[in-house]
C-alpha cells in the first residue's frame, strides 16, 4: 500500500479498474500504482499518486452490497476533482491526446486560475488548474462582483 499522507483521499468507483489506472497514468502522471485484484480479475482495490496526492480506486460490486456505483453506471458524477498542475494548458493538451474528453479549454478564471474542465473515459470529471494570482478575500469579492455584473 502507497503511504497516505492526507486526511481525506478520493475512492473512485469505476466499471474498469484496469484501464482506469493505466490511463491515470498516461494521462494524469499517476505514479505508485499497486493493484489488487479479485480471481475474477476485477479490480478489489488500487492507489495511485497524482502529484502528492492519494487516490483510492475499485471496480463495481453491487453483487456485493456495495453502494459505490460508477459515473457511467449513474449517467453522471456528483464531484469533481481539482489538480494543480504548473501549466495547465500543457496538461490539457496531455490528458486530451490521452484520450480525455475536454469539457471546458484552459481560461483564465476572475478568481486568478488559469482552469480547464475534462472528463475522463470513466465518467470522472477533472479540473486542471494553475493558480496564477494570489487574491485577498476583498480583491476574490470585487472580481466576483464585477464577473457576475458584466458575465467577464
Amino acid at each position: 500500500m502507497v503511504k497516505k499522507s492526507q486526511d481525506v483521499v478520493p475512492h473512485l468507483c469505476v466499471k474498469d479498474g484496469k484501464a482506469a489506472v493505466a490511463f491515470y497514468e498516461k494521462a494524469l502522471g499517476a505514479t505508485d500504482a499497486v493493484v489488487h485484484t479479485m480471481p475474477n480479475g476485477k479490480v478489489m482495490h488500487a492507489e495511485f499518486r497524482v502529484g502528492d496526492s492519494l487516490i483510492m480506486l475499485a471496480e463495481e460490486f453491487p453483487e456485493m452490497g456495495s453502494a459505490l456505483r460508477s459515473p457511467q453506471t449513474l449517467s453522471g458524477t456528483a464531484c469533481s476533482l481539482q489538480v494543480s498542475v504548473p501549466d495547465t494548458d500543457a496538461a490539457f493538451k496531455h490528458a486530451t491526446e490521452a484520450g480525455a474528453k475536454p469539457l471546458m479549454p484552459p481560461t483564465d478564471m476572475f478568481w486568478g486560475d488559469r482552469y480547464s474542465m475534462l472528463q475522463d473515459p470513466f465518467g470522472h470529471i477533472w479540473a486542471l488548474r494553475t493558480t496564477k494570482e494570489e487574491l485577498t478575500p476583498a480583491q476574490l469579492e470585487e472580481r466576483t462582483k464585477a464577473f457576475f455584473a458584466t458575465g467577464r
